[in-house]
C-alpha cells in the first residue's frame, strides 16, 4: 500500500474512532488534509467511498447514520471495534511493544494527530478515551538521520533526488543522482534502495553516510521500479552476511569481540603473545567492517580481502 493512501486511511480511521457522534462527509473532508487537496466534489466522493470500503475490508466496523439535518453520518463506535481480551506470552508482548514504537519521528504521526486537532478545535465532542485510542494505533519510527524524512517523501511521491554520499572506503563525499524506491531499517541503520542515474544501476545507500541536504528534483523516473525490492537481502549480502568462503585474520587479544562472536575457529597466533588467529565467514562487505577495527586487525588471507582492507585504510589516512 502506498504511503499516501496509508496516511489517508489512518486519518479517516482516527476521525471515525475518535469522535462521540457520527460525522458527515463534509466534516470529514474539512478535517483530513488529503481530502482538502482533492479538486472536485465528485473526485472526493469516489475517494471517500473507496477509503471507507478499504477500512471495512481491513476489519473496521463503520456505521451509517441518518442525522437530523438530512446528511448521512459515519461513525466507528469504540465498543464495536475493540478486540476481545487477549493473553500474550512475554515474548509476544515484547514484540508488540517494539512494533508500537515504530514510526516515532515520521511525518505520518503528525498528520494523523492533525486530523483530531481540527475536530477538537471545531468544538466536536471526542471520545473520553481518545488519547488511548490514538496512542494504540499511532505509528512511530525512530529515525535520527536528517535524510530520512525527505527520502521517505521522495519514495512516496516518486521524485528523483540528489545528495552527497560518502562510501565506506572514500575520504570525501561525492554527488549522487538517485531515483528512490524504498527505505528499510536493518540492524539499527536505515538504508535506501534506488536507481543510480550516473552509474545506471541499482544501488543501496546507508542514510548515515549521506552528507548535507537531500534535494528533490522535478521530472519522472527514468527506470522502472521493481515489483519486489530486496533491500534487506542486498544489504545483508553487501555487509558480508552471505558468506562465500572463509577468511583468516590476526586479531589483537582483548579486542574485536564482534569478530570473535562470528569466528568458526580461534587459535593462538604464531606472531606471539597478544595476538589470536581467527577464521571467519567471508563475503562481500567484510573488508569495510574489518577496516573499522584499525590496527587491531591484520588480514592474512584471502589476498583480495587483504588488499581491500589496505586500500580502505590508505583512503582514510589520506583524508
Amino acid at each position: 500500500m502506498a504511503i499516501a493512501k496509508a496516511e489517508r486511511l489512518m486519518n479517516l480511521a482516527l476521525c471515525l474512532l475518535g469522535t462521540g457522534r457520527p460525522l458527515s462527509k463534509r466534516e470529514l473532508r474539512a478535517s483530513i488534509e488529503a481530502y482538502l487537496e482533492v479538486g472536485s466534489e465528485d473526485a472526493f466522493n469516489r475517494m471517500f467511498e473507496r477509503d471507507k470500503d478499504d477500512l471495512r475490508e481491513l476489519g473496521l466496523v463503520i456505521e451509517t447514520v441518518e442525522s437530523l439535518d438530512g446528511e448521512t453520518g459515519y461513525h466507528a463506535r469504540r465498543d464495536h471495534n475493540q478486540l476481545p481480551p487477549i493473553t500474550l506470552e512475554a515474548e509476544e508482548a515484547a514484540a508488540l511493544g517494539l512494533a508500537a514504537r515504530v514510526w516515532q519521528q515520521a511525518r505520518l504521526a503528525g498528520a494523523a494527530s492533525g486530523a483530531l486537532q481540527k475536530l477538537r478545535a471545531a468544538g466536536m465532542p471526542l471520545a473520553q478515551d481518545e488519547q488511548g485510542a490514538y496512542s494504540a494505533i499511532e505509528p512511530r519510527v525512530p529515525a535520527g538521520e536528517a535524510a530520512f524524512e525527505p527520502l521517505m517523501i521522495a519514495c512516496r511521491d516518486r521524485r528523483p533526488v540528489t545528495f552527497d554520499y560518502r562510501k565506506s572506503n572514500a575520504a570525501r563525499a561525492a554527488s549522487r543522482q538517485v531515483e528512490p524506491w524504498a527505505l528499510e531499517c536493518w540492524r539499527g541503520h536505515w538504508y535506501l534502495a534506488g536507481w543510480d542515474r550516473d552509474r545506471r544501476a541499482e544501488r543501496v545507500f546507508r542514510l548515515s553516510r549521506i552528507a548535507g541536504r537531500v534535494r528533490s528534483r522535478s521530472g519522472a523516473f527514468t527506470h522502472e521500479v521493481p515489483d519486489h525490492i530486496t533491500l534487506r537481502e542486498t544489504v545483508a549480502r553487501w555487509a558480508g552476511e552471505t558468506p562465500t568462503g572463509q577468511a583468516r585474520i590476526r586479531l589483537r587479544t582483548g579486542a574485536g569481540y564482534p569478530l570473535r562472536a562470528r569466528a568458526t575457529a580461534v587459535t593462538e597466533s604464531a606472531a606471539g603473545a597478544g595476538w589470536d588467529e581467527l577464521e571467519i565467514p567471508y563475503g562481500h562487505g567484510l573488508g569495510a567492517w574489518l577496516a573499522e577495527f584499525g590496527p587491531d586487525v591484520v588480514v592474512l588471507e584471502p589476498a583480495e580481502l587483504r588488499a581491500d582492507v589496505i586500500e580502505r585504510l590508505r583512503a582514510v589516512a589520506k583524508g
